[in-house]
């Protein structure tokens, strides 16, 4: 699935939620869906990469260029790197999705 394709299913979602067609739980897994999809078939400049590990890392998806660098970004969109108590970082691994 492209961008076009996931924005316009994403679209289409909200247009039914808003119509009154089906309610914001089905319209939240409906969403969740399509950007897991987008995910898995993701065909850009870096790779996808899953974090495997200690929480609050674990299961966070992020696209990166490298393994590195989705390390990186794994702690960025976690929060970790931003804990004000400077705690020891998670254990973890970052697999390609």
């Amino acid at each position: 699935m492209d961008r076009i394709s996931a924005i316009r299913n994403v679209e289409d979602a909200l247009r039914e939620f808003e119509d009154g067609d089906t309610d914001l739980a089905a319209t939240e897994r409906r969403v969740a869906a399509v950007l897991r999809t987008y995910a898995t078939e993701f065909d850009g400049e870096g790779d996808v990469f899953r974090a495997v590990g200690d929480d609050p890392v674990d299961g966070t998806v992020v696209v990166a260029p490298s393994e590195p660098a989705a390390r990186e970004r794994v702690l960025a969109a976690s929060g970790v790197d931003d804990a004000p108590d400077g705690g020891e970082e998670p254990a973890f691994d970052v697999e390609r999705f």
